[in-house]
């Protein structure tokens, strides 16, 4: 073979597979890249034998070796696919502007249409290698009969050199002489990483060799007449999702889950997609159970192109509500090396979306029909994927709205339907719902007592949520626990005349105005059922959501002090004991101090049953309550 050198034909419009270490925002994408090649070299030769192009020979394994030699400071990847005759290598290495893939198809896409399959990169990513290397070398024999091994050498410039290669096997050898500023990549481990990050589902099996490590190895065996054990793929080259759903078990769905994500955990329940038309798009979704609420934000969804790791979470691709769960998504027809300016307009990628779109809505209709009570049990850990979901996604909402499910205060799983048809005549179209049992526990167990019902939504997400079902469904209004009272709570059979009710209205707001020494404070006198409960306290619904929305964006300019104030409002039960007792002493002049401490206390005591008392007005309301039982004793 005559040597030869030249320059590397670059135009214009390819100049920038030549300079990709400006372009790509990770230095290892390189590993992808080569990998990725020598996996679309072996695809090809097997394609030609398949269709009696090529000769291959029935015992020989197809692999991918990437071997790191620290001493030489070498990393070489080397595959036994369809290899380059010379004219190949000037017109796909020299000449940047062809694509070996599209004229690989192009020749054979008349033999057998699903050639159209194969994605090939070579003379693309192949340039990735300069943004680490000092000088390339290539070594490949092509699979023709009577071709000639070649060797192409560049040092990161236009200028190459080609020359005879003594390579005997077909396929080729990328060797990368790494610069001194990159030598992080001859640490084994930092390779096998990347490998794993990359390359873990590639087709093709791949091993990382030690050249080092090897020679060491060698000498051993020599020397102890040993046999070194059989080296092991680090990818698995038939991942679960190439497998059709009813071939899986749930403990390979569970194993899988477990090895990609380090989630230990099992998860809930999972979506194994499976599509050939319009499109094609293999993967697999998981519903993680969560540890707590605020871990639904730690999703992680793997977007692969055949097999090969594109990234993690690309929200133009993957719908930006599934972004909670955890998955992998193979998408073939998808590019390794593209914009995500291009992918946001792109007719396949919002079809692929809309179909992921569907089929988690799908998953779900068909969990809350046929499986009920799992559905009931799997809430607490999916619904603010959902409830986020709706918000973000009106199809998605279209789609579930139905099998939105709340839990009461009874314990029970109800859809609003159920909650409106089942308390319409005591609720209308007000729903009342609770945000810390606990906390709201007297107006809890009121509820209860009058065999009224009230939803539990006690997350984050839920302030959001009620807002937007608000809008969607303009006749049904939220109302906390503890914002307004039922109808079904007052006494209906309270004979009291108007005169009397103003009269009574009017006398214990000046008591209990006088009292607490707060001449703003709304005051309610109410006949209510429950004659136990002295009084409550009543916060305006939209003034609180106001409140705790400028709480939570605190750091938007909503926290002024003053700017959303809590409109709350005393209601005193006039078929309380107490209250009763109050207005009898209020005008008795010996009994001013009493009422005073009477008024005092009934506020805490309201007040300790819709949130905790700060620590000066708890610090009195302890030394009252001292007074008090001293004063009972004695």
């Amino acid at each position: 073979m005559v040597h030869e050198s030249g320059n590397i034909s670059v135009h214009t419009e390819n100049i920038f597979p030549i300079i990709k270490k400006w372009l790509y925002s990770d230095r290892d994408i390189f590993i992808r890249e080569l990998v990725s090649n020598g996996c679309d070299a072996i695809s090809k030769l097997n394609r030609l034998a398949a269709i009696g192009e090529a000769k291959v020979a029935d015992d020989i394994k197809h692999e991918i070796r990437v071997t790191v030699d620290k001493k030489n400071k070498t990393l070489q990847f080397t595959d036994n696919g369809i290899g380059m005759t010379a004219d190949e290598v000037k017109k796909y290495i020299n000449q940047v502007a062809f694509s070996s893939a599209e004229d690989f198809i192009e020749k054979f896409k008349d033999k057998n249409e699903e050639g159209t399959d194969i994605i090939g990169h070579f003379g693309l990513g192949f340039y990735s290698a300069f943004m680490i290397a000092e000088k390339v070398q290539i070594d490949t024999l092509s699979y023709q009969e009577g071709a000639e091994a070649v060797q192409w050498v560049c040092d990161g410039g236009t200028e190459y050199e080609i020359n005879e290669s003594k390579r005997t096997e077909i396929g080729t050898t990328i060797t990368l002489y790494i610069h001194k500023d990159n030598e992080d990549f001859l640490e084994e481990s930092k390779v096998r990483e990347i490998l794993r990050k990359y390359c873990s589902f590639l087709p093709v099996e791949i091993y990382l060799d030690n050249a080092e490590k090897e020679e060491k190895d060698s000498d051993k065996a020599e020397n102890k007449d040993e046999k070194q054990e059989e080296p092991k793929p680090i990818n698995d080259t038939r991942p679960l999702w190439l497998k059709k759903p009813n071939e899986c078990t749930d403990e390979e769905y569970k194993d899988f889950y477990k090895k990609v994500f380090f989630d230990f955990n099992e998860p809930l329940f999972w979506i194994h997609l499976n599509v050939d038309y319009p499109f094609k798009l293999k993967g697999i979704l998981y519903f993680p159970k969560l540890k707590h609420e605020f871990e639904s934000t730690e999703g992680q969804i793997k977007l692969f192109s055949n097999q090969v790791f594109v990234a993690d979470n690309i929200k133009e691709v993957i719908p930006e509500f599934l972004m909670l769960l955890k998955g992998t998504i193979d998408c073939p027809d998808l590019p390794l090396n593209v914009s995500r300016s291009f992918l946001q307009n792109d007719g396949y990628v919002q079809k692929v979306s809309n179909h992921i779109t569907k089929k988690v809505a799908d998953k779900l209709n068909g969990l809350f029909k046929t499986q009920r009570e799992s559905y009931n049990s799997y809430w607490d850990d999916i619904h603010p994927f959902i409830k986020y979901g709706c918000m973000r996604n009106e199809k998605f909402y279209e789609k579930v709205q139905e099998i939105i499910i709340y839990k009461n205060i009874s314990g029970e799983y109800v859809t609003l339907k159920d909650y409106l048809d089942k308390n319409q005549s005591k609720h209308e179209n007000k729903v009342f719902y609770v945000t810390n049992e606990q906390q709201q526990a007297q107006y809890i167990n009121l509820f209860k007592e009058q065999e009224l019902e009230a939803i539990i939504l006690s997350s984050t997400i839920d302030n959001h949520f009620i807002q937007f079902l608000e809008m969607k469904q303009s006749d049904v209004k939220f109302n906390r626990i503890d914002s307004d009272i039922s109808e079904s709570l007052k006494d209906s059979e309270d004979k009291s005349g108007e005169s009397d009710k103003k009269n009574m209205q009017e006398s214990l707001e000046k008591a209990f105005k006088e009292a607490l020494g707060n001449e703003q404070l709304k005051v309610q006198v109410e006949s209510l059922k429950a004659t136990g409960i002295p009084a409550m306290i009543l916060l305006a619904e939209q003034s609180r959501r106001m409140q705790e929305m400028s709480k939570m964006y605190g750091g938007m300019g909503m926290n002024m002090p003053g700017m959303f104030p809590e409109e709350q409002t005393l209601v005193l039960n006039k078929n309380n004991k107490l209250i009763s007792r109050i207005m009898i002493l209020k005008d008795v002049e010996t009994k001013k101090q009493d009422v005073k401490m009477l008024c005092e206390h009934i506020y805490d005591l309201a007040m300790m049953s819709h949130k905790p008392l700060e620590a000066e007005a708890m610090t009195k309301f302890i030394e009252r309550s001292n007074e008090i039982l001293t004063r009972v004793a004695e």
